[in-house]
Parts: C-alpha cells; structure tokens; sequence
C-alpha cells in the first residue's frame, strides 16, 4: 500500500511526485476533496490548523477528536476507503498563546500536539517558529529548535505503536492564515538557511532524548519558495530564483520541502514546484475562494429566479455577519471595502460555521430548482456549465458547488502526478 513516506521516498529518487495538502476544514471542500481523491484512487492529505481545531475547539468548534471523525465518517459516506487518508496537523505550537508568556503557551502547545496525536494525526507540522509574549521580538534557530524537540518528545510519548507518525519542521514559515501585506522583495530561503535548520533540530532532538530512528521521520522542511499572496497579489513561482534550494534537497538522503501558501499559483508554477522537490504543497484559502465564489454565483441565479422577500440574500448576510464581527478581518483590511468579501486571502471562511450564514446557505440551496436554468448557469459558472452540458456532472446547485471546487484541486493533482494506490478501488 502507497503511504506518505513512500511517496515522499518516490520524490527523493527522482520522480516528479507530490502530495497536494487540503488546509481546510469546511464540509463542502473536504467532500470535494475526497471525491476527487475516489475518482484518483490516490492518497488525500488533510490538514487541520491550530487556529481551525484544538483542544479548546478552535475557530471550526471542533477538537482534533471530532476533526477526524468527522471526516472519516464523509469518507465512509462518499465510498473512499480510510486506508487512503493521512491526517495532518498544521502549524502546531504556541500560534494560538503566543500573546501569554512562553511557559504556559508552550504548556498548552503539549497538550495541543497530544490530542492531535491521540485522535490519529500523523504528519506533524511542528511549528515554534513565533515569540511568546516573554520572548525577545525574533527567536533564535536555537530556541525554536529546541521547542520543537520538546514538543516531539510529546508527539512520541503519546502515539500509538502502529501510527507511523512524520514529522515537518522548520523557521521560515508563513503565517498562519495568511499575510497582510506581500513583502517588497520576496526572496527563496537561502540555502545555508536550510542547513542551519536541520542541524539545529537534529542536535535538539538527541538533546532532548529522543531517540536516532526519531529523527529518522523527519519528512520535510518548510521553506520559503518564492510564493506568497496577500489580499489582492500573489507572488508568482520563479523557479530559477528556487534552483539552489532543489539542488540542496536533492543531495539530502531523507527530506522533501514543504510549500506554504501556494494558493492561487498557476499549474504550471505547481508542476514546477513539485519538479524541484517542494512535494508538500499546502492550498487552502483557494479552496474556500472558490466555495465562495460558487456560492455568490448561486446567489446571483436565485436573485433572477426569486422576489426580494424569498431570497436566501447570501451576499448581503455574509457581509452584515463579518461587519458585525470583525475580529477575524479587520487586521488583515484597512476598511470594510471590496475586499471585504473577495480578498485572496479569504477571511470569509472564517465566518461559515455562524448560524446565521448556515442558514442562509441551507435556504439558498433550497431555494434554487433541481435544474437550474442552463443560461443563467452560462452566465454566472460557465465552466460547470460546460461540464453539464457535456454530462461530466448534473446540473443541480449541490454538483455545481462541488464541481468550482474540484477545479482547484484538479489542478493540484495533475502538478502532483499522483497514481493510483496499489489495491484502491
């Protein structure tokens, strides 16, 4: 059977061979997620992020416990069989108690990565690359190093014997949840960056006890490839700018690179990622981007079909909600403009879990007729269009939904050359 490790080992030997990392924890993308990994009989790597699921339940309301089950019990329903997920854990350190001192931050990142580990996450993105409150302004690759071997001697204590746990660590990592603001000058990690790094944490992990073989699972190193995007721009993939970082990696026996914020990179700039062993690539905003933009589309077709009284009026819930609550938006937007609602960064995936928006998708779901009119489908998703017409999906609002997300994630898996699993069916 094809896991992540041999997957990964795949890449190491030359092959152009990658996983692509769903960062999301809505249930229309992670549906879309597993019926594109079914109809590809390949592994699906999901990712739950700090910020999304913990111990406290996070933004979703969800521990990692309830995480799991409740996209095994999808899986089950959609046909996919478990043996071809892999559950990761993002961003798992102090992200969430970085602004308590570093002692009780880290105090809670422990039992963080013990619930992880004990739901059944087995990738751990061992992140304690961000100060705590007591901490000087930046860390030194000493402290972050040592963090992550204390967290990983957790993740050790707390798993089981036959859960094959990997482990990505590494310094240079883009924030959680997004930037605000593209860097003037975005440069790749340099290349004594990365060596520095993984000698760093080597020493720590013999340091902190742990044991040869641990260092051993060590599947990837997170660096800065030349991508990002921020609200309205995306930084796009120069390969040349990468070459030096994929030679380093190649020479390297054990680990792949790991690619954050790749969303919104074209297929090719992905192909070409994953050419130059950045076989990690994490995309999440995007998937959300296009729910909501499917969505919006939706609500557009009901507002041609329906009086004003007995529209779902999404658009205008969805903004009244997010103005209503800011927390999530307004460090990331100057004001409450167009980007508000259609920022690349997508802060309005934050908001779905609210009540009042999941009543507002239930009723416009409902509102729209089991055929929707084929222009009006023409006019506002022309490429679900097209696919009905040509009979690839059905023409109801719930296809529609699914088919504007399997897009992106179409995308992902051709750059990633994923084959199918020896004895999937």
């Amino acid at each position: 059977m094809t896991t992540l490790f041999s997957l990964m080992q795949q890449a190491k030997q030359g092959k152009a061979v990658g996983i692509y990392s769903v960062c999301s924890a809505h249930p229309l993308v992670l549906q879309a997620a597993i019926l594109r990994a079914k109809r590809d009989k390949s592994l699906l790597l999901i990712e739950a992020t700090a910020n999304q699921v913990n111990q406290f339940g996070g933004y979703t309301g969800q521990t990692p416990a309830d995480f799991i089950a409740n996209v095994r019990q999808l899986a089950r329903q959609l046909g996919l069989p478990l043996s071809q997920l892999v559950f990761g854990g993002d961003h798992l350190g102090p992200v969430c108690w970085r602004n308590e001192p570093a002692a009780a931050a880290m105090q809670k990142s422990e039992d963080l990565i013990a619930a992880y580990v004990q739901a059944g996450f087995s990738k751990i993105h061992l992140d304690t690359s961000m100060p705590c409150a007591d901490d000087p302004a930046v860390l030194s690759e000493q402290t972050i190093a040592n963090r992550a071997a204390r967290l990983c001697a957790v993740a050790e204590r707390y798993a089981r014997a036959e859960q094959p746990l990997s482990y990505v660590i590494g310094t240079e990592v883009p924030a959680p949840g997004g930037v605000q603001q593209l860097e003037q000058q975005l440069h790749a990690t340099a290349v004594s960056s990365v060596e520095l790094t993984l000698q760093t944490h080597q020493h720590a992990f013999a340091a902190e006890g742990l044991a040869a073989d641990v260092w051993q699972k060590v599947l990837a190193v997170v660096v800065q490839p030349g991508v990002e995007f921020d609200n309205s721009q995306v930084h796009k993939f120069d390969v040349s700018a990468a070459s030096g970082l994929s030679a380093f990696i190649r020479q390297h026996a054990q680990v792949v690179f790991e690619a954050h914020s790749t969303d919104y990179q074209t297929t090719q700039a992905l192909q070409q990622l994953v050419q130059g062993q950045f076989a990690i690539l994490k995309v999440g905003p995007e998937l959300t981007f296009a729910l909501r933009e499917a969505l919006f589309a939706l609500s557009h077709i009901e507002a041609e079909l329906l009086p004003v009284a007995a529209r779902a009026n999404l658009i205008a819930t969805c903004r009244e909600v997010m103005l209503r609550k800011p927390a999530y938006w307004q460090s990331f937007y100057p004001q409450a403009d167009w980007q508000l609602l259609y920022s690349y960064s997508d802060r309005v995936r934050y908001y779905w879990p609210e009540p009042q928006l999941q009543q507002a998708v239930t009723q416009l779901l409902a509102n729209l007729p089991n055929a929707l009119p084929l222009p009006l489908l023409l006019q506002y998703l022309p490429e679900a269009y097209q696919a009905v017409q040509q009979g690839l999906i059905r023409n109801d609002a719930q296809s529609v939904l699914l088919f504007h997300i399997d897009q992106v994630l179409a995308r992902y898996a051709k750059a990633c050359g994923l084959t199918p699993i020896e004895g999937a069916h």
